[in-house]
């Protein structure tokens, strides 16, 4: 095929075109009216999608003699198998008053920052996301299946230790007590001793019995604050928390302006096909002649 050919052929296809645009314009301007509205009507049915996450720390349980406990209540996939089990899934969807089915495939878990090569001691945060129509189901889902990941991973074995701080430091406190009331009693006989002037041998009595007495009560006080430390660090360390709780916002919903745009683009683009396509169909018998 010569050079000319091609020419007259592509004037050929542009004067179909603008004659096809000149005679029927009518319909890409209807294309676009019609999908501009097709557009909006779709924006105003589409349904507003909303999230809840909530922050879960899984804690690093450490022994008695301080070495880190490995466990799966400390690894993010078996988060993801909680929270993915029907029983708890039911027992979430009961606590927020939704169908179980509701939350199956709206339930994900992922990882917050990781624990690098040389972070051994650093687990990163979990972030658990339910998704769905309604905010007020899907916060209280998230937060339930928020506790029942923090009480079936390490919340068991550092409660208990919680539970023993507790009880050795209400013991220390009663012990406290009686010696600070024993010293008392110490110090009034020690200044009764002095102004009665006793036996030297007896003040040496009392002085040793008031030693003794500082002593224990020193060594009270330290156990307290150790037991102090201990218990802050099994609460806020090694146990595992909801750090924060689930609240819903708006994910994604149909933008009206840009459904009204998409839709108006493609009946311009439909109507203008339309048009060119049935321009054969409407040209004058000139031209259907060639």
């Amino acid at each position: 095929m010569t050079t000319p050919q091609l020419d007259a052929e592509r004037e050929v296809d542009f004067a179909r075109w603008r004659r096809a645009v000149v005679t029927l314009w009518w319909l890409p301007v209807l294309g676009l009216v019609l999908g501009a509205i097709v557009g909006g009507i779709y924006s105003l049915r589409g349904t507003a999608n909303y999230k809840a996450t909530a922050l879960i720390s899984l804690g690093q349980p450490t022994s008695p003699g301080g070495a880190l406990v490995p466990s799966y209540g400390t690894n993010p996939r078996a988060v993801s198998q909680i929270v993915s089990g029907a029983a708890y899934q039911r027992q979430a969807a009961d606590a927020a008053d939704m169908r179980a089915s509701a939350l199956r495939g709206h339930v994900s878990v992922g990882t917050v920052g990781s624990a690098g090569a040389g972070a051994t001691r650093t687990q990163p945060l979990i972030s658990l996301t339910v998704t769905g129509a309604h905010p007020k189901n899907i916060a209280a889902a998230a937060n339930e299946l928020a506790d029942i990941v923090v009480a079936h991973t390490t919340a068991s074995y550092v409660n208990t230790k919680i539970s023993t701080f507790n009880a050795t430091l209400e013991n220390v406190k009663t012990q406290l007590k009686g010696i600070t009331s024993q010293l008392n009693v110490i110090n009034q006989a020690l200044a009764a001793a002095s102004s009665k002037k006793l036996d030297p041998f007896q003040q040496l009595l009392i002085v040793a019995q008031q030693n003794n007495a500082e002593t224990r009560q020193g060594n009270l006080i330290a156990q307290e604050e150790t037991l102090q430390q201990q218990l802050a660090f099994a609460k806020k360390v090694e146990a595992a928390v909801v750090v924060e709780k689930a609240a819903a916002v708006k994910s994604s919903a149909h933008s009206r302006s840009t459904s009204v745009v998409i839709g108006a683009l493609i009946g311009l683009i439909l109507g203008a096909i339309v048009a060119i396509a049935g321009e054969g169909r409407f040209r004058g018998p000139r031209d259907a002649r060639g």
